[in-house]
């Protein structure tokens, strides 16, 4: 125990100043002190200590410790653990452990594929897979969870997952639905064979739904959740061309001229023929023949023809050109006539040597018969027209011959 004396600086409502001996200040609460005291007043405090009371407080200390430690020290949230659950060609299924958050508090869990945030899971106490649909056929992808608590951020191993080959079917997860119970035991066994599985529920992992006949709630399911809704061909039509094939041409209701058969097969049926019908085929090469022109038959050229047709124009010769010709070959005079028969016979030889019509049209043309040739059909001679003309001839005239009557 301490005794001390204060006196009693200054006194407000809640706080006296107190001076000490040494001229120090102490604050003291009003309430602790004697009511008829004022500034000047000298008042005596005594000052012990309560060992009791420390240790009272020190106990209950230790003890709040002890309880926090125990319940926020001594477990902390788990990474959590990535798995991957099914791949198929375009497609990977991955799946988690519950999140151990211990006692902290959730904040968010994240997928991060190949390195690059992918999306955040909702609900992440309840939801332990998801889906990631799109990828690339035949390629690598790595993934991994981050997770966010109140007590920190945690990561989970990096997984790689490569994604299948189109001649890979073993990614296939079909859930068959209502079809005859033959047809189901055939399909079982064509889904061994390639590899695929069977599960009796639609799962997140189910790629296709396979029955004959809409409904059910398995169906009904599948529908919600998008899941292809396929006739049993398409097992069979993946095992015939060993590979995945579309299913298109293999959905409940489709048409089965869509389906792509052959291995080779990018086009349906119906669009080959679309495509040949608007394309046509290219001509094979070859050799062009140019049709003979047909002869134009003989006629009679009326009077109003004779009339408008132009005399034919000789063709005009270079005077030195028919200089050459006079000086190599002479033309023969024919001998006198000794009768008038003879007279005409050789005067219609003479005007054979006259030059014919350039024209085509004019040579197979006729003309109609004039005084002089009536002289000489009376005489049996042939028939001739103008001079420069070609004469009357027979049906055949590829030789540009002609018959002569003589008496």
């Amino acid at each position: 125990m301490m005794l001390v004396s204060l006196t009693v600086g200054k006194v407000d409502a809640g706080v006296a100043v107190l001076l000490t001996e040494d001229k120090r200040l102490i604050e003291f609460p009003s309430i602790l002190l004697p009511p008829d005291i004022s500034s000047g007043s000298i008042v005596d405090i005594t000052v012990g200590r309560n060992l009791k009371a420390e240790s009272d407080s020190a106990a209950a200390f230790h003890s709040l410790q002890s309880n926090i430690f125990r319940t926020f020290g001594q477990r902390t949230p788990s990474p959590p653990t990535l798995r991957n659950r099914n791949a198929t060609q375009t497609s990977v299924v991955l799946e988690w452990d519950p999140i151990d958050t211990a006692t902290a508090e959730l904040r968010s869990l994240t997928l991060y594929r190949n390195g690059s945030k992918a999306g955040t899971i909702p609900k992440p106490t309840e939801v332990h897979s998801t889906k990631l649909s799109g990828l690339a056929v035949d390629t690598e992808y790595v993934f991994h969870l981050v997770l966010k608590t109140s007590a920190g951020t945690y990561s989970s191993d990096k997984l790689k997952v490569q994604t299948h080959k189109m001649t890979d079917l073993s990614g296939i997860t079909i859930t068959p639905g209502h079809m005859p119970s033959a047809l189901r035991e055939s399909l079982q066994v064509t889904v061994e064979r390639i590899g695929a599985k069977i599960v009796d529920t639609v799962r997140i992992d189910t790629t296709h739904f396979v029955c004959t006949e809409g409904r059910g709630p398995a169906w009904e399911k599948a529908v919600e959740n998008n899941i292809p809704v396929v006739v049993p061909d398409w097992i069979k039509g993946c095992e015939r061309e060993g590979r995945i094939v579309g299913v298109r041409g293999y959905y409940l209701n489709a048409d089965p001229r869509l389906r792509q058969i052959g291995a080779g097969a990018s086009q349906s049926p119906s669009q080959q023929q679309q495509q040949q019908v608007r394309s046509p085929p290219m001509p094979s090469p070859r050799t062009e023949v140019t049709p003979p022109t047909p002869e134009r038959p003989h006629r009679q050229r009326s009077n109003e023809e004779q009339r408008r047709t132009p005399p034919p124009v000789p063709p005009k010769h270079d005077d030195s050109e028919e200089e050459d010709e006079d000086e190599k070959s002479e033309v023969e005079t024919p001998p006198e006539p000794k009768s008038q028969v003879e007279a005409e016979e050789q005067k219609v030889r003479t005007e054979d040597l006259k030059p014919a019509a350039d024209s085509e049209d004019e040579s197979e043309e006729e003309e109609e018969p004039s005084a002089s040739n009536s002289k000489a059909v009376e005489a049996g001679l042939p028939i001739r027209g103008k001079p420069g003309q070609a004469s009357v001839q027979d049906e055949e005239e590829d030789d540009g011959s002609f018959q002569e009557v003589k008496l």
